[in-house]
């Protein structure tokens, strides 16, 4: 079954395989090992996800923007060109 949701379930897929850190001052650091460049910080656990959320989030469509390669988690591939973009807009 094919999702309705891929940018969705790729964010969720991606940030499962987050690495936090807490730091020597309390704060955290995330990062997400497959998403080169994909880094935040956080004064707490939760505000290091949220930061870490949001720039997955502008990684992934700046990426796509500029013609980058998206690494493929869980056999979700945001690389694929849309050949029917007619087919879309019916959904």
């Amino acid at each position: 079954m094919e999702s309705k949701f891929i940018l969705s379930d790729y964010i969720e897929a991606a940030l499962k395989r987050a690495v936090y850190e807490k730091l020597d001052d309390g704060s955290y650091s995330g990062v997400i090992p497959e998403c080169k460049g994909v880094i935040a910080f956080g004064s707490s656990l939760k505000d290091c996800e949220y930061q870490l959320r949001s720039v997955l989030e502008d990684w992934i469509l700046l990426g796509l923007k500029l013609g980058h390669s998206i690494p493929v988690i869980d056999k979700i591939d945001l690389n694929k060109k849309v050949e029917n973009i007619e087919s879309i807009n019916s959904v």
